[in-house]
């Protein structure tokens, strides 16, 4: 059995992300930081902080070596979550450079944009064919003078040189010992002042191009400490990182709240292996986007779907126990009858479940989006606990989040200690804080829209407060308006109907019209099995305009959405198989969908809908 220890650095004692770090190799030296899968060896190896601490030496060194680059100055990263992130950011802070995370699936258009935009000097990229895909987008305003290429292959020309060689172009840091406690690995931390600016941090945008979030050490120090008040951490746990540092979730959640209590972080190697990976890593915690769950509980309902007669009902029936037993373990359900069966159900069915996660998940964090309350209602009736938690990169980014002893999945939990919450004109939640940010960088007027002069930031979202406790209600942008009047959030329209597994993406649309109408892409595996269920050719375009098969599906979406108000159902449907992408710039590297591109892009299937309804 494990034995929990608390090891936690305190706010005073790191005082800049850096300094936080520096602490933690001080301190724990021989403990286990980060495993990474090796490609090459084909194997998992370890890194203690100490090894970890002597790398980020040998970065600095090298960065220290560029001319011409002073305290202030931007220098990006476009990789994939791997130690050398960890190497090139703390050896970058350490030096009080300002750190600019890319999405590694961005598209090339917008990486140049951000680069240009922040002024970026130093640019670290996984590999040659990413730099080659992005250089032609760069245009003659473009500051970078040093490429650095992580897995270099090939000759480069510059500005790009292999990371290998420019770091044996330094003067070597070769320590005679490992790092020890209260060792000097360098001259003290960069940034001596824990307001100076850490980072920023370009949102994805659901409309226009996307403005740089400027994130201060204390910011994002002040919301970690703050989140470690709410949920412990202990010395023994594990992460499983997969979100992309670039996602300040996992930046912030995944990477500095780990190292500030002292925890080990394994970086997954794929999205795709993420099943392989949770039974080799076994983590205790896990961190990810609603996405994630609802794939996961997708999996499970197919397969449940696909069992024995008594083996689907003994599935809910273990739900449905399991959900009685967490209402009353949280104060919110009186004593039931299968409380007493629930115990048993869930050592027989939640039993496999957890196993296949790793069988140690202590806590899975959803974030960056609402989470469906069918998903919530089956990790929890199974017995794995699952909190709900809001931000915005705004924030640095966690506002709030629930906790295991007080957790109501029909919220996003309480604010975090610290933080402020308000309600302003159409109940939008307002935010004030150390989290908040110091601006939009070189746009003061973006800044002046969200930041008023009382200090509380905007949010954009509806909300409704319980005391502290935070639900969000909807978002103003995203409100529909029908021509009656009616007024429809169509986040949790689409939201259910993505549980379907056939409906792989959706849009609600119906703006000023008498009924809502839906776009909605279709699972591109189950489709042909479903066109020759209707003897139709899956390959013909004219598949999908079927009107028996439309009225079927409509049927579908109606019970899918049958607990839904009246006014909330779907009168029309336009089908589609092409998915909405990064790629297609139909979503953001988040994952958010692009609402307003989405409707240009099919403008076409968007007009039917509306003569339809006419």
């Amino acid at each position: 059995m494990t034995h929990w220890t608390q090891d936690l650095i305190s706010l005073e004692e790191a005082r800049t992300l850096d300094g936080l770090f520096l602490a933690r190799v001080r301190r724990s030296p021989q403990r286990l930081a980060y495993q990474a899968y090796d490609r090459h060896g084909d194997a998992w190896r370890s890194l203690t902080w100490g090894e970890i601490g002597a790398q980020v030496a040998r970065w600095r060194t090298a960065l220290a070596a560029e001319p011409g680059l002073e305290p202030g100055d931007r220098v990006a990263v476009l990789l994939r979550n791997c130690p050398e992130w960890i190497f090139y950011e703390q050896a970058a802070l350490s030096l009080g450079l300002v750190v600019v995370p890319l999405y590694t699936d961005d598209r090339p258009d917008n990486l140049a944009f951000i680069l240009e935009d922040a002024g970026a000097k130093v640019l670290l990229v996984q590999d040659a064919g990413r730099w080659q895909r992005l250089a032609p987008a760069l245009g003659p305003g473009s500051l970078l003078r040093l490429v650095l290429i992580l897995e270099a292959r090939s000759p480069l020309q510059d500005p790009a040189i292999p990371v290998e060689a420019w770091l044996a172009a330094a003067v070597a840091y070769a320590p005679a010992t490992p790092p020890a406690v209260g060792a000097a690995l360098w001259a003290g931390p960069g940034p001596a002042n824990p307001a100076d600016l850490a980072t920023i941090v370009y949102t994805s945008g659901t409309t226009g191009r996307p403005k740089g979030v400027m994130l201060s050490h204390r910011n994002v120090l002040s919301d970690v400490a703050a989140a470690l008040q709410v949920v412990d951490c202990y010395r023994e746990d594990v992460f499983l990182s997969f979100l992309p540092f670039s996602h300040t979730l996992e930046r912030t959640a995944g990477y500095y709240l780990p190292m500030m209590a002292g925890a080990a972080v394994a970086f997954a190697r794929s999205i795709s292996q993420l099943g392989e990976d949770l039974q080799v890593v076994r983590p205790t915690v896990l961190i990810a986007v609603p996405r994630v769950f609802e794939r996961i509980y997708g999996r499970l309902q197919d397969q449940v779907n696909g069992r024995p007669t008594l083996v689907r009902l003994l599935f809910r029936l273990a739900i449905a126990a399991g959900w009685r037993q967490f209402e009353h373990q949280q104060g919110r359900g009186g004593w039931h009858p299968l409380l007493l069966v629930a115990p048993g159900l869930r050592s027989l069915v939640a039993g496999p479940v957890r196993a296949r996660l790793g069988g140690r998940l202590r806590i899975a964090v959803s974030g960056g989006a609402p989470l469906s309350g069918e998903v919530a209602r089956l990790f929890l009736g199974l017995g794995l606990p699952l909190l709900q938690g809001y931000g915005l990169t705004e924030t640095s980014p966690v506002v709030s989040v629930n906790s295991l002893a007080a957790n109501d999945p029909a919220s996003v939990g309480q604010a975090l200690p610290g933080v402020e919450v308000s309600l302003g004109e159409r109940d939008e939640l307002l935010v004030r804080g150390p989290i908040v940010m110091q601006g939009y960088w070189r746009d003061p007027q973006a800044t002046r829209t969200i930041l008023d002069d009382q200090g509380w930031l905007h949010t954009g979202d509806q909300a409704r407060l319980d005391g502290r406790r935070v639900t969000i209600t909807g978002r103003i942008k995203d409100i529909l308006v029908l021509s009656n009047g009616e007024k429809v959030a169509p986040v949790d329209l689409e939201q259910a109907l993505c549980l379907d597994p056939l409906f792989e993406q959706a849009l609600v649309v119906g703006e000023g019209w008498p009924a809502l109408g839906a776009l909605l892409v279709l699972n591109a595996e189950r489709w042909p099995a479903v066109a020759q269920g209707y003897g139709l050719e899956p390959a013909d375009p004219a598949s999908l305009r079927d009107p028996r098969l439309l009225r079927d599906l409509l049927k579908q979406v109606r019970g899918v959405l049958a607990t839904f108000p009246g006014h909330a159902k779907i009168r029309r449907l336009a089908l589609t198989l092409e998915p909405w992408t990064v790629e297609n710039g139909l979503l953001t590297p988040t994952l958010k969908v692009k609402r307003a591109e989405v409707l240009r892009s099919l403008a076409g299937l968007v007009a039917q809908l509306r003569a339809a309804d006419a």
